[in-house]
């Protein structure tokens, strides 16, 4: 572990002030960071704890929305009676994330800010264009079941970790931020990054920027939504794939569908056009089947993970069924 210097912040000014310095990082709940400091992944030279800053309130906004504060816990998020009740989604995708006890100090905007679980990532004695641009990607030939089939590029495959970012990405949330030049918000679909030719970067988070705020539109999807997550064991672990799915039935017809994937991409995964393709259609098993199969359209598998292309599509017919209380009719041929 290297060397660093502490500094507690006690306003938002004197936090982004402290930050301006190379290879400074915020510290919240710390429940990734720490560990990526430990194994020799992150070398900051200076922390800088904001967990005084008063961005803890979850709140009414002026939208007919609600607002999360960045330092707000996963468990202040699942449990808060409003989220449960208006954005059932959110509050179940973080049930299904990590235990009681990370989600007790665990909080929103690291959350957000998370790092990939790729093994080659966490261990530095394997190259990762992540960890150190240019040096090559372990996984790209090595063991790649939890990897990418959607999104990656030739220098990286690993997949975002977060549940909680798969609800928001469905629920069109967007991200309040700010610098010493301002706040700005970012449109939730364009907060994270694919890989592309710089995997090391996760997010359109300037250097200068800090997380303030997530805010929830006034749509919800708190009538029929489904949050389906498939993983190695039952408990405490991350998703091989994820569905957020939200919708709006009026009988059997589909008036409107948010649907992300998770597990499957460097960032939340949606298809828009195949959102927009299914609007308007009435519910039935062939439409759902062929908006499953348009939704991993360019996905790519790998020796060891081509078995998520199809569980991918078996996981979103999946979460149809729950969001639309099984209203999905089976066809007698159709084996999901």
């Amino acid at each position: 572990m290297n060397r660093f210097s502490y500094t507690r912040a006690d306003d938002i000014a004197s936090a982004l002030n402290a930050h301006n310095a190379p290879a400074a990082a915020f510290l919240a709940g710390g429940t990734n960071l720490v560990d990526l400091i430990k194994e020799g992944v992150a070398r900051p030279d200076r922390l800088v704890d904001i967990r005084r800053l008063p961005m803890k309130a979850i709140e009414a906004a002026d939208n007919g929305g609600m607002r999360i504060g960045a330092l707000a816990t996963n468990s202040a998020v699942a449990y808060d009676e409003r989220i449960q009740s208006r954005y059932p989604l959110l509050s179940k995708a973080l049930l299904a994330g990590a235990s009681a006890q990370i989600r007790n100090v665990a909080t929103v905007g690291g959350n957000m800010l998370q790092r990939t679980r790729c093994h080659y990532f966490y261990d530095t004695a394997t190259p990762c264009n992540k960890r150190e641009p240019g040096a090559g990607c372990g996984a790209m030939n090595g063991v790649n079941r939890i990897h990418a089939i959607l999104g990656a590029s030739e220098h990286c495959i690993a997949v975002h970790p977060s549940d909680m970012c798969v609800a928001l990405a469905a629920l069109d949330a967007s991200v309040l931020v700010t610098s010493d030049s301002g706040d700005r918000t970012i449109a939730f679909d364009e907060f994270h990054r694919l890989p592309g030719d710089t995997p090391q970067k996760d997010t359109n988070l300037r250097d200068d920027e800090m997380i303030l705020a997530v805010d929830l539109p006034a749509e919800g999807f708190a009538d029929h939504h489904a949050y389906v997550k498939v993983r190695d064991r039952a408990s405490y672990a991350f998703a091989l794939v994820a569905v957020a799915l939200g919708l709006k039935l009026d009988g059997d017809r589909i008036d409107d569908v948010r649907c992300a994937l998770g597990g499957v991409a460097h960032k939340p995964w949606r298809n828009r056009d195949a959102e927009a393709a299914l609007r308007g259609k009435t519910l039935t098993r062939a439409a759902v089947r062929d908006f499953a199969s348009a939704m991993v359209s360019d996905a790519r598998g790998r020796p060891c993970n081509a078995f998520k292309i199809e569980l991918t599509t078996r996981a979103i017919v999946r979460a149809f069924e729950h969001a639309s209380g099984n209203k999905l009719a089976a066809s007698e041929d159709d084996p999901t």
